[in-house]
């Protein structure tokens, strides 16, 4: 499978865009946690529709004109691991869950620390929004992306 990738400046810095060329597979912050290494066969393909599609949308969120994200998603993980990253899409804007709370979204309210592990690999940040699940005593609990840009998504969507 050819992996295709681009880059797009945000607010939240500079951001790695990744798709099998249906859809999009990985979006990280450059300057965070997990970043996958550019590989040689690696395609660069900036002109690939779902990139202009994903480019428009985090535009317009940064903007504050965009809630949901129609972007298609296709993200590599577990069985677990996309349970968690679906019930984080079920999260609205402008709202927080804890750990625990998304625990028992996916039916598994004992699972806090396994639903933390799989957040924290969450291979779409920004669209799948990791960035809304908080510690239960309300503090901003890691990221990925770095606590900063946490931080800033918040407030961009009006919790902080």
């Amino acid at each position: 499978m050819t992996i295709y990738y681009a880059l797009h400046n945000s607010p939240a810095g500079e951001l790695l865009l990744m798709s099998d060329g249906r859809a999009l597979t990985d979006l990280h912050m450059t300057t965070g946690k997990y970043v996958p290494e550019a590989r040689k066969d690696w395609v660069r393909d900036d002109a690939l529709p779902v990139f202009a599609l994903a480019r428009k949308e985090l535009d317009a969120y940064f903007a504050g004109t965009l809630r949901t994200f129609t972007v298609p998603l296709a993200p590599k993980g577990t069985d677990f691991q996309k349970r968690v990253w679906t019930a984080l899409t079920k999260i609205p804007f402008g709202e927080t869950r804890t750990y625990g709370q998304q625990a028992a979204m996916i039916g598994q309210p004992a699972a806090v620390r396994a639903v933390g592990a799989a957040n924290g690999k969450n291979p779409i940040g920004i669209i799948v929004p990791c960035h809304r699940v908080i510690g239960a005593n309300g503090t901003l609990t890691g990221y990925a992306g770095g606590l900063h840009n946490k931080e800033l998504l918040l407030k961009l969507e009006g919790i902080l």
